[in-house]
């Protein structure tokens, strides 16, 4: 039997894992299953299937054009329950579209925090603890759209283009997505902690 350990490259770096804090800014739901953007609410009330009567609720999805290796509609698994974005960088993704500003709810956000540097690059097994005992585990990142660019764009009527703009400028800012692991409410102001889990670059051999 080959020893698989020994395959493995001499040079392969192994990250520890480590924590990082930063703040719940606001919270977000849609108004009804049928609605993309999303509007502030006092708490967001998480259960296993996600927020309840939410648009991307349940504890399966249809599969889309995200999932080309399935033929489109095919009943998987929803790990995208729940949107997480970074304010700071959804003002870096402001600045390099040139407008104001992109709000949280135009793209469909639930959860808008601050003081996680690189939000986006935060990896797929961290799990996201709030200070309330809510815990939301990372599926990997959410790729920008031009459905979430006509969004902003609705918002700019003045501007063309803007719509194909958001995917080029926001990608790999565009935030997270992931799902509910452990039940609770979570509020604007808590404290949320990621658990950054041990990492590696898998090649190979």
């Amino acid at each position: 039997m080959t020893d698989q350990l020994a395959l493995l490259p001499e040079e392969m770096r192994i990250t520890s894992r480590f924590k990082v804090a930063g703040k719940v800014e606001g919270v977000f739901r849609t108004s009804s299953p049928d609605d993309f953007q999303t509007v502030a609410t006092d708490a967001l009330e998480l259960t296993f299937e996600g927020i309840p009567g939410d648009r991307h609720a349940g504890f399966t999805r249809r599969s889309g054009g995200r999932e080309p290796w399935y033929p489109r509609g095919t009943e998987m698994c929803n790990e995208r329950q729940i949107s997480i974005l970074s304010l700071e960088e959804l003002a870096v993704v402001a600045e390099r579209m040139r407008i104001a500003e992109i709000k949280s709810g135009w793209i469909g956000g639930n959860i808008a925090v601050s003081g996680i540097s690189n939000l986006t690059q935060v990896p797929p097994r961290t799990r996201l603890v709030f200070e309330g005992g809510a815990v939301i585990r990372v599926d990997g990142d959410n790729p920008p759209c031009r459905f979430s660019g006509a969004a902003i764009a609705a918002n700019y009527p003045g501007r063309e283009g803007l719509d194909l703009l958001f995917p080029k400028e926001a990608t790999r800012l565009r935030g997270l997505v992931g799902y509910v692991e452990i039940p609770g409410a979570i509020r604007a102001g808590e404290t949320i902690t990621a658990h950054i889990p041990e990492q590696w670059i898998y090649e190979r051999s």
